[in-house]
């Protein structure tokens, strides 16, 4: 004689593994990139002519050792009095190809009278708590995704972008259009020249089809 077993019992031990970790009942990742920004700052003595002597080798092994790239920006703190440096810094900041950013951000600590202070900012992106296994995939009849959903992709995101910040502000899209450019593709599209097939002939041409 065969029993009945209960289908919510045979669920039960599935459902309570199931709950176990991160529980995801969308289709959209929980785990989004999360954008930091570190300033790192470094004062520099001047004179009235512009940086002190010594201050400019310092300088650029400073920049050296931070690796500048894509998306870091570079400004300088004067405190309000108007130093005659920042054409020495720009110098220095051309040869990774970055340009001195109008507006300094807010540093801790004032700048020294005679000093100027170079702030470096820099945005990083990363997903935390990926990956994430702690959630066993198996059917469990709740329609949720796996804990691990989507780490993968907004993680190569995070690290593909070459700037993160814009991952936060976006870019903004350039307000004129070239017609010449913007049609380009359809010209050449029209121009090109018909391969394989003949080409079709007009109705009532001679082979055209036409009665």
């Amino acid at each position: 004689m065969f029993k009945r077993i209960a289908l919510p019992a045979l669920l039960a031990p599935a459902l309570l593994l199931g709950g176990c970790g991160t529980y995801n009942g969308g289709v959209g990742s929980i785990y989004q990139p999360v954008v930091q920004r570190t300033d790192y700052v470094f004062d520099l003595n001047t004179t009235g002519y512009g940086l002190a002597q010594g201050e400019q080798q310092r300088l650029a092994g400073w920049l050296g050792s931070m690796r500048l790239g894509y998306g870091d920006k570079i400004a300088i703190d004067d405190g309000g009095d108007g130093s005659t440096a920042r054409e020495a810094i720009a110098a220095e900041a051309g040869r990774y190809g970055v340009l001195l950013s109008d507006k300094a951000p807010v540093t801790v600590g004032q700048v020294a009278p005679g000093t100027v202070r170079v702030v470096v900012t820099r945005t990083t992106a990363s997903v935390p708590n990926c990956p994430d296994f702690s959630r066993v995939y198996q059917p469990d009849y709740s329609a949720s995704t796996s804990s691990n959903y989507g780490c993968a992709t907004n993680s190569n995101l995070a690290a593909m972008v070459a700037d993160p910040a814009d991952l936060v502000r976006g870019q903004p899209g350039s307000p004129v259009s070239d017609p010449a450019s913007g049609s380009r593709a359809v010209k050449v599209y029209r121009d090109a020249t018909p391969t394989g097939a003949a080409p079709l002939k007009p109705a009532g041409a001679p082979g055209g089809g036409g009665k």
